[in-house]
């Protein structure tokens, strides 16, 4: 297939126009690589080389700006560049090359998120909830939920915020139900409505 033209669309933007009038998006990268100009007849296997590379080269552009955006699980950032028109090997690509040069890192999320929600007053069930909602591997869980500081203080102001009258069973009851559903376990929230002398249902 002969290269008719090599147009510049932006300071790092090529197009590849071929015989056929087609045409290839690619990189300056790419292309200088690949030694092309305009008038070289590709084989079909150097064809298909150019449009990998340049679809990863481009792929590899968009991830790391949506990495800048915000931190995302390999997960989160696979999905969220097949949403995005990516072909799969290129997603599957981009997420590794990130991880190889420490842009990615899953263990560091899975922290930074347990920090972020217990931070927020969430208990371990809502993390391990978020985690694997992140696509965070099971076994990476364990060490996130060690960066969870105690939950004592969080449960503290929360029922203190709360709690008018301790004899109150369904003002309890109602205190029980929402810290449960922030994702403590009914062990932590009775412990924690004893210490203020709340009446309480057993579970």
């Amino acid at each position: 297939m002969l290269i008719t033209a090599i147009r510049q669309t932006s300071s790092d933007r090529l197009t590849v126009v071929l015989e056929d009038e087609s045409e290839i998006r690619s990189t300056l990268g790419v292309i200088t690589d690949l030694r092309l100009y305009s008038g070289r007849d590709l084989e079909e296997d150097a064809l298909e080389e150019l449009r990998r590379r340049s679809a990863r080269a481009l792929g590899r552009e968009r991830a790391l700006e949506l990495i800048s955006r915000r931190a995302m699980s390999r997960k989160e950032l696979r999905d969220k560049l097949l949403q995005k028109g990516e072909t799969e090997d290129t997603a599957e690509y981009c997420a590794q090359w990130l991880e190889e040069n420490g842009f990615l890192n899953d263990e560091s999320y899975a922290a930074a998120v347990a920090r972020h929600y217990a931070a927020k007053g969430y208990g371990a069930g809502r993390v391990r909830s978020e985690l694997s909602r992140r696509g965070i591997a099971r076994e990476m869980w364990d060490d996130a939920m060690e960066a969870m500081p105690e939950p004592d203080d969080k449960l503290e102001k929360f029922i203190s915020s709360r709690l008018k009258d301790p004899q109150d069973r369904a003002q309890v009851q109602k205190i029980s139900n929402a810290l449960y559903r922030r994702g403590y376990s009914w062990e932590e929230i009775r412990s924690a409505l004893r210490r203020h002398q709340a009446q309480i249902e057993e579970y």
